[in-house]
């Protein structure tokens, strides 16, 4: 996927307005808030990564529910709040941002390697191969970084990617 993809920390209320929203078009309100209005919301670009990503947690494969948890709840995991096909909004919980942040701290360059090399590459694109690993790697960091510190805070964690 060529979509840019971003984790962000939100606080009760924001969760809130976006469970409250009657549609998607309210959804992506709310998503556009948080991204223009709340200047000094903690949040993590996994740019292209986040497929990449997502594929060495699970089974190679992207799909909302494949995987085990927590691991798989790091990206498309969670409740989606969005129904429509051409966005994702995954929602976390603070119990579940806890249960990711542990799991990931648990992943080791080795074994997020073994998990990107079980991608299929026909399926991923041709991107595929150790420069894109490294790219993901370095993503993969960041993104335990920002678990860490979200799951410190209480924080709800989003994840948002436009497809």
């Amino acid at each position: 996927m060529g979509s840019l993809g971003v984790h962000y920390a939100i606080e009760s209320d924001v969760v809130a307005d976006l469970l409250a929203a009657d549609d998607d078009e309210e959804v992506a309100a709310v998503i556009e808030r948080i991204e223009e209005e709340m200047i000094g919301v903690d949040h993590c670009d996994t740019d292209k990564a986040w497929d990449a990503i997502h594929r060495s947690l699970t089974d190679g494969y992207l799909a909302y529910d494949n995987g085990g948890y927590p691991l798989n709840a790091a990206i498309l995991g969670g409740r989606q709040v969005y129904e429509g096909d051409d966005y994702i909004v995954s929602l976390l919980s603070p119990e579940q941002v806890d249960d990711v942040a542990a799991a990931l701290a648990d992943v080791s360059r080795e074994r997020l390697r073994a998990g990107y090399d079980a991608i299929d590459a026909g399926d991923y694109g041709p991107e595929f191969g150790d420069d894109d690993f490294e790219y993901t790697w370095h993503n993969f960091r960041d993104l335990v970084d920002f678990f860490q510190r979200s799951a410190k805070t209480g924080a709800h964690v989003i994840f948002t990617v436009d497809q």
